[in-house]
């Protein structure tokens, strides 16, 4: 038998109440200090998906994208491919820097369904179109 555990993804931050403010106002989420942990903020969605936020003075953004193609750990946002757009404009208006928006021509209209920007602390995070759900 496994023992339970619970999995949160932390980014650093020198400033973790404005990248917690962030990300809970780009995914509708609300933001709580960690129980027991004062260093650390919880975001939380609707899904009950965690995002974790701790206090890093000396962090240094990360660089991305790395040369060759290589990938590093980031935030994959999901949203309906007809919200995509308007997700968009959200996170620029919350602070977003555009990074990259590959044209793969999936989306007619659209330059592309996957969006790469950098938050507010440097960190990497995507905007990538889902399929809209089936209505019967």
């Amino acid at each position: 038998m496994t023992v339970p555990k619970t999995t949160v993804l932390v980014l650093d931050s020198a400033e973790p109440e404005l990248l917690a403010r962030f990300y809970a106002d780009l995914l509708g989420a609300a933001v709580e200090p960690a129980p027991g942990d004062g260093e650390l903020l919880l975001i939380t969605g609707p899904t009950g998906a965690a995002l974790g936020i701790r206090r890093d003075p000396s962090h240094i953004p990360p660089t991305w994208p790395l040369p060759e193609g290589s990938h590093q750990a980031h935030v994959l946002i999901r949203v309906d491919g007809r919200d995509l757009d308007e997700a968009e404009r959200e996170a620029v208006a919350l602070g977003a820097r555009p990074m990259t928006a590959r044209d793969d021509g999936a989306a007619p209209g659209s330059r592309t369904t996957v969006r790469r920007y950098a938050d507010p602390a440097g960190h990497a995070f995507v905007l990538e179109a889902e399929a809209p759900p089936l209505r019967l």
